[in-house]
Order: C-alpha cells, then structure tokens, then sequence
C-alpha cells in the first residue's frame, strides 16, 4: 500500500453557469458555508495526510495565490501552475508531469465537495491498483461521466454525458466489444493516479466537442489492462455547478 503525499487540485475554470458569481472569481472560490469551495478541498486533502500541493490555476488566478499562498498557514506546501489555454482537462493534467515525478497523486477538480472522511481512502493506493475513480450514485450521468463497472468495482469504460439504456464498450481480457446495462455509476471527479497516467493524456486526440478529455485517457489506461478500482464515495457530494446547487448546499448551514 501507497501513501500518498501529494495532490493536484483543477482550479482554473470561470464556471460561466455561475453568471455574475464568478465575474471577478474562479468557481472554486465560490464560498460554501463560510469557506471557498477549494479551502473545503485542500483541508479535506490535509488531514488525510497530504502535505503537498499543485493548484492548477487561470480565470482569476490572483484570487487563488493571494488567499492560499504559499500554504504555509495550512501547514502544507502549495505550487502553481497557470492553464493558459482552456482546452480540456486532459492538456491540464499533464501541467502536473514535473510535480508528480515518479510519485503517484491524488487528483480533484476544484469544485467538488465530499465529506472529509472519503479522503483517507483516497489517499491509499494498494500496489496492484494503478488508479482509483471514484463513484457515486443517484447522479445524472447525461450531465457528467459515466463510469462502467465490472463485478470487481473495477474501471470497464467511462464516458461523457451518456443517455440510452446501454453503451458499446471494450471488454480488454475478451478482446471484443459488448454491451454493457445500464448499471451505471457517475463520476464523481477525485482521482488517484500512477505517472502511468501521463503516457495516456499525452496521446490523446480532441474529443467532438474539441477538448482534451481526462476521461478519454483514464479510458484507454483501462483498456491497457490496467486495473483502475472504483471507490464509492460515502455521505455527502456535491458537484458546485450552477447557483441553484449552491443555494441549496448553503441553505443546510
């Protein structure tokens, strides 16, 4: 088993579904009950253990740096990177490739919410496992990705916005192409990652909407045969998305 001591947080987005909210901030600084989003992120990640930071940063980027800083008053050690072109969150990730090094990391998207606790787990990389997804229920998976799991909670296929009753997907140990059912679990956007990971953002090629999808490659890391575990996620997640998502997450103070 790994430990894993170090982490990248996705925190360069606008959130245009957030209108005037984030004319002058990013969405990861969108406060919920009292605190951004994104301090909910790195304390949760902290007291599972985590003492160093990457925070991809652009829209705004001051808003994140004056507020964190260094990390120093979170007792842990944050870097920067800076997203200048907003082309997928597969060209993101690899803005990590120094930072990782050899080591696996933990990766979150800077508008996610779970309750503290999924943290630890998180953070516990079992030497046979080269990712961790982590998945949640009762989400609408034609507004995110949809994760396709085997008897194992294991990684099969993930997908982007998927409707219908099934979805074609690549079974690796059969070489051949089934349907899987719908027994589907949503992304729930925190990752843990081996460096492996960057062979597969490096080749990928744009998605029909014209971006570089981080799912498209923990995909292809699947179909390598590779073992990705789903990890359910338990108590609460939000995916802080639109105002109508935060009003409801502040109106349980």
């Amino acid at each position: 088993m790994t430990k894993i001591d170090r982490t990248v947080i996705l925190a360069a987005g606008r959130g245009t579904r957030m209108r005037e909210l984030t004319a002058e901030l990013p969405k990861p600084m969108i406060e919920v009950r009292g605190n951004p989003v994104l301090q909910h992120i790195v304390e949760g990640l902290r007291d599972a253990g985590v003492r160093r930071f990457l925070i991809i940063v652009g829209y705004h980027a001051d808003a994140v740096q004056n507020f964190f800083a260094d990390g120093s008053r979170y007792n842990i050690e944050i870097q920067y990177a800076t997203q200048v072109v907003q082309d997928g969150t597969g060209r993101v990730v690899d803005l990590a490739h120094n930072f990782a090094g050899d080591s696996p990391f933990v990766l979150s998207y800077g508008d996610i919410l779970v309750d503290p606790q999924n943290y630890k787990s998180i953070v516990d990389l079992p030497d046979d496992i080269e990712a961790i997804v982590t998945v949640t229920r009762g989400e609408d998976v034609s507004k995110g990705g949809a994760a396709f799991l085997n008897d194992q909670m294991e990684l099969v296929d993930l997908r982007e916005k998927v409707s219908g009753a099934t979805l074609q997907v690549a079974i690796p140990e059969k070489g051949q192409v089934e349907n899987l059912p719908h027994e589907v679990w949503y992304n729930a956007g925190i990752y843990t990652f081996r460096p492996s990971i960057f062979e597969f953002t490096a080749k990928l090629k744009p998605s029909p909407r014209g971006e570089y999808e981080l799912t498209d490659a923990i995909r292809n890391l699947a179909q390598s045969g590779k073992k990705i575990k789903a990890l359910e996620l338990t108590g609460e997640w939000a995916d802080v998305r639109d105002p109508e998502i935060l009003a409801r997450l502040n109106s349980k103070l």
